[in-house]
């Protein structure tokens, strides 16, 4: 039976079954700790089915803040649903990079997996993520504009999961999707904006390839506090531009700790970092016995992933558990 902890982050069902109740200090996953505060006046009905342009409304504030044009946007029930719908949508053979996220491997029916460096076979799609998830590995813009133009010149496709891309706005290809580009993005709501349990995301592609994902999600696929919430979200320029200026503080803070502990941070996402360390597993144990939950991984046992603390409180748990057990 597999490890459920070892499987995805944010399992504290499991880590409380097998470590004890508490309080628990979640870092098992990239979801930003001080969430966008939804306001106490925001106005729901949650009576009627959603009017579409509520769904309009969202779509349009995504695309503006995404850099995108507005009809090469699709409001999704999580960019989890958007991946998995990918393969009915698109079709054709699929490779995806690893390491990375687990369901890339699942988007298409016999997806191969693709290590870095290696070649993508003739007219095959290629899916990845930029920052990638979860070594948080950043290309530049460049890099996968050349990716797009081969995949283009090879008549397959480039598909990038930009889930933690809010962070690194400037490499986001987002602004590149049109109806004449072989190219499809995916965004995350929940990560940046701290609200995981909203699932909403977005698909960025031709019209033609949104046409079958809205076949597919039906009339209504975006519920009515997610339409209102993500749609203020979208807007808040003020919070946006300081959560940018605050996750990157509070990512090297974080790392300046791990390294007093021997641990080595890697990746740029300031919403994650991941260790690699031969020991990794009894760190596991010792910050799991102190109800600290990192997330550890089956085909990597030597990684360890921890989100960004929110404060110091959060900083100094981990400290004493990483210093006494």
């Amino acid at each position: 039976m597999s490890d459920p902890l070892r499987h995805h982050g944010g399992n504290l069902a499991a880590a409380r079954a097998r470590f004890g109740g508490g309080p628990w200090l979640d870092l098992s996953t990239g979801i930003n700790p001080v969430p966008w505060t939804v306001p106490a006046n925001l106005d729901v009905e949650l009576g009627p089915l959603p009017d579409p342009s509520l769904l309009a409304a969202l779509e349009a504030a995504a695309a503006v803040y995404f850099g995108a044009p507005p009809e090469n946007v699709c409001a999704v029930p999580g960019s989890e649903m958007g991946l998995r719908l990918l393969g009915p949508a698109l079709g054709g053979r699929a490779c995806h990079h690893v390491p990375g996220y687990r369901t890339h491997g699942a988007a298409f029916a016999g997806s191969l997996p693709l290590t870095t460096g290696a070649s993508v076979p003739g007219d095959t799609t290629l899916l990845l993520a930029n920052p990638n998830n979860p070594c948080g590995t950043l290309r530049d813009g460049a890099a996968l504009e050349t990716l797009l133009a081969e995949r283009t010149a090879a008549g397959g496709w480039l598909i990038v999961d930009e889930a933690f891309a809010d962070a690194h706005p400037e490499e986001s290809i987002a602004s590149l999707v049109d109806d004449a580009r072989r190219l499809i993005v995916f965004r995350s709501f929940g990560k940046f904006f701290g609200l995981a349990g909203l699932r909403l995301g977005f698909v960025l592609a031709p019209r033609p390839i949104l046409a079958r994902y809205r076949a597919l999600l039906g009339d209504w696929p975006i519920d009515a506090t997610a339409l209102a919430i993500g749609t203020r979200a979208y807007r808040d320029r003020t919070w946006i531009d300081a959560t940018r200026t605050s996750l990157a503080a509070k990512a090297a803070i974080f790392d300046r700790l791990l390294e007093t502990h021997g641990l080595l941070p890697e990746g740029k996402s300031p919403l994650f970092r991941l260790i690699s360390h031969p020991d990794a597993a009894a760190i596991f144990e010792r910050l799991a016995r102190a109800h600290i939950l990192a997330r550890p991984f089956d085909y990597a046992p030597h990684w360890l992933r921890f989100g960004i603390p929110a404060d110091t409180t959060a900083l100094d748990r981990v400290d004493q558990a990483l210093r006494h057990g």
